[in-house]
């Protein structure tokens, strides 16, 4: 008997940024060959963002779910509700496995998971449960080490210049 095929897993880590921005090239190109991409963001709730408005543009191909508040996680003391949401947001990544799509996002899955919101052996148990048809890309700073050991695929990210050092405020449109 031979070993069941597995979809493969992309891991993108580090200080630097591009993180997200490197997910959501993903799955512009997977849409572009008219394949359906699913990104499940941990820990945001802002939609006056540019890549939550161009998922709403390019649906259903491009579909998008926050589970966050505005407001920044406490790393030492998350919330109730940020445990809540991200718990939700594991829900909803099982749900989407079901859909198969070609691309699943878990946008800052690393560091819900390195602040304690998810728990890395849930986190990998979903992954054992992806389609070998889907891709699932893990982004956000922290990857626990577990998280990386599962992945196929592991970047680390890092600054080596950044306009912020500078003093020169994210920008509407290219950071956001």
């Amino acid at each position: 008997m031979g070993k069941k095929k597995k979809g493969l897993i992309y891991l993108y880590t580090g200080d630097g940024g591009g993180k997200t921005t490197n997910a959501f090239g993903f799955a512009l190109r997977a849409i572009g060959h008219g394949y359906k991409a699913v990104i499940i963001q941990f820990m945001k709730g802002w939609d006056d963002i540019g890549e939550v408005k161009a998922c709403k543009r390019l649906a259903p191909q491009c579909e998008i779910r926050q589970f966050g508040r505005r407001e920044f996680v406490d790393p030492k003391n998350p919330a109730p509700e940020d445990i809540k949401l991200a718990k939700e947001a594991m829900a909803f990544a099982r749900k989407s496995l079901k859909k198969k799509p070609k691309l699943l996002v878990l946008d800052e899955v690393n560091l819900a998971a390195s602040f304690g919101l998810v728990k890395v052996k849930d986190v990998l148990k979903l992954l054992d449960a992806a389609p070998s048809s889907t891709v699932v890309m893990l982004t956000g700073r922290r990857a626990p080490r577990g998280l990386i050991d599962r992945a196929d695929f592991v970047s680390v990210i890092e600054d080596v210049k950044h306009p912020a050092k500078e003093g020169i405020p994210a920008r509407k449109g290219i950071e956001y």
